[in-house]
């Protein structure tokens, strides 16, 4: 699948909340994926949508499922069935199970039809190559399921890019927790002030801030309730090739 644009100068300006260019110095670059390399909510909200018919529930629609983005899908299954992005204490564990399998089932197929695939952001693709070309290690690191990454990136041609992909249910903790950076930068082989942190939301600054990485923030992803922004990055780009 091709990148449906790229970014031009009339787009965006780096918005610089730290001195230094994003790259001096930088050894790894780790991404966030969801709202920050691909826009995938027409999938999962078509999936939501599925269990909670399932469930015999309203549907959520696409602007609701966009809001509770960003925690990984266990969250995202509760926030459904909360119809909130403040999750109901009093559901029952077994209903939020029931629902979390039904929602993976339908999540595996839904994503088949050109309405619902997900689609690469502009400039994502250029900006890999970019990096790839420098030599600059990548690594993803994402809180989607593990299981549903392969073909993900196959499908929008971002296979060849990631030494490390992790998914939020691979290492015992996800984002904002920082083992994921952690076990990324061990892997690689690099100290924390040589990699940057790439994302959309609250928890991908909250990771790498306590994994001592410094961060930039994208200004077009799934950051709710409030902008990604407040969570304070070291930068905020309207696109990544401003990486660059």
């Amino acid at each position: 699948m091709n990148n449906p644009g790229a970014c031009t100068a009339a787009e965006s300006e780096l918005v610089v909340l730290s001195e230094a260019s994003p790259l001096d110095g930088v050894e790894l670059v780790m991404f966030d994926l969801d709202g920050t390399l691909i826009d995938s909510a027409p999938s999962l909200a078509q999936a939501v949508d599925t269990m909670l018919t399932q469930l015999n529930r309203p549907e959520a629609g696409l602007d609701k499922v966009r809001q509770w983005i960003g925690n990984g899908a266990p969250m995202l299954v509760k926030r459904a069935l909360s119809d909130s992005r403040e999750v109901d204490p009093s559901l029952p564990e077994r209903l939020q199970q029931h629902a979390f399998d039904l929602f993976m089932s339908a999540y595996s197929g839904c994503s088949d039809g050109a309405e619902h695939a997900a689609q690469l952001y502009p400039g994502v693709l250029e900006c890999l190559r970019e990096l790839q070309r420098r030599s600059v290690a990548m690594a993803l690191v994402t809180n989607k399921p593990a299981q549903f990454l392969p073909s993900i990136l196959q499908t929008l041609e971002l296979d060849g890019f990631f030494g490390q992909v992790i998914g939020g249910d691979t290492l015992a903790q996800k984002k904002p927790h920082p083992l994921p950076l952690q076990h990324c930068l061990q892997h690689v082989g690099v100290t924390a002030d040589k990699a940057l942190m790439v994302g959309d939301s609250a928890a991908d600054v909250g990771a790498a801030r306590a994994a001592g990485v410094k961060v930039v923030a994208v200004s077009y992803g799934y950051s709710f309730p409030q902008p990604v922004a407040a969570s304070q990055p070291d930068w905020l780009v309207d696109c990544v090739t401003e990486l660059l």
